[in-house]
């Protein structure tokens, strides 16, 4: 079941940009499922494998796994955070979300506010929204570098390239440190988007939801998708890989996400730690005391 589960990772999987094209992914891809039930009992037998590998990772305390989610609004990065993560043991997870930046975080470089953020070793550390941010928002808004305190002679036309050298340098810095990192764009179509927009006036419970800078960036779609095709290029490496997840549906592009989870911590070679002689002397010496 689980390697079934996985077979659905390698068509999203970009580790190198230089061949990535956008418009190759299709939004609406579902692989061969045709049913949304079929997902749902695949996602839930996920869900178990997440839970069992975090154990692990939490128990050895060596490694850690940081997840980026990276989306236009009304893509489904909460529903999936919320649905993947559900069977996960909450002492072992953090999640961060990262909006506009605050007066602090803007007397500092722009990769502070989540490096401060980052998970511990043996913890899964979810970022929603992250310094992606930096090359994408700003970069469709070049306005913002002028509040963001920067020396007027490094607002330069090379300063996106910087900043994709400075993500690729801390994700190599990250993954030689113990910290596996792994990238989602939830790739959702204009008119899919614009249908839970929609809902999201129309439903009450989902009013809450909506915020007319939805609307203000949607305007802008030509420009995103510009800014995360060339984002991809510049920041997927082996060592960070992106995966562009179909997100027209929430219960295929959950399946994905699950099954890149796994994977990413199968890789970890995880195991419970082992008890040297000692120990193991000392558990017998508990066992016949309580007993």
């Amino acid at each position: 079941m689980i390697s079934k589960i996985k077979n659905f990772i390698q068509p999203y999987k970009i580790t190198s940009g230089k061949n990535f094209r956008l418009k190759d992914f299709d939004p609406a891809d579902t692989a061969h499922l045709r049913s949304k039930e079929q997902a749902e009992e695949l996602l839930s037998q996920g869900i178990k494998r997440v839970r069992a590998l975090q154990e692990k990772l939490y128990a050895q305390d060596q490694w850690s796994l940081l997840l980026i989610f990276q989306a236009m609004d009304a893509a489904g990065k909460d529903g999936a955070i919320k649905h993947v993560m559900s069977g996960v043991n909450p002492q072992g997870c953090q999640v961060f979300s990262f909006k506009e930046p605050s007066r602090e975080e803007l007397d500092h470089d722009f990769l502070w506010r989540t490096t401060c953020r980052l998970p511990e070793r043996g913890r899964i550390g979810i970022f929603n929204r992250s310094y992606y941010e930096e090359v994408l928002t700003v970069c469709v808004h070049p306005k913002i570098l002028q509040n963001q305190k920067l020396p007027k002679k490094l607002i330069t036309k090379d300063i996106f390239g910087q900043r994709y050298e400075s993500i690729r340098d801390l994700e190599k810095h990250l993954a030689r440190n113990g910290t596996s990192v792994h990238k989602f764009f939830l790739n959702i179509s204009k008119q899919e988007q614009h249908k839970r927009l929609l809902r999201r006036l129309d439903d009450p419970c989902r009013n809450w939801k909506f915020s007319m800078a939805d609307l203000r960036e949607r305007e802008y779609w030509d420009a995103y998708m510009k800014a995360y095709e060339e984002t991809i290029r510049k920041t997927a490496t082996k060592n960070a890989p992106w995966y562009v997840v179909p997100a027209n549906n929430k219960w295929f592009s959950r399946l994905v996400i699950a099954a890149a989870v796994i994977d990413a911590l199968e890789s970890l070679d995880l195991a419970f730690p082992q008890l040297n002689a000692r120990q193991k002397k000392e558990l017998l010496s508990a066992k016949r005391s309580l007993a």
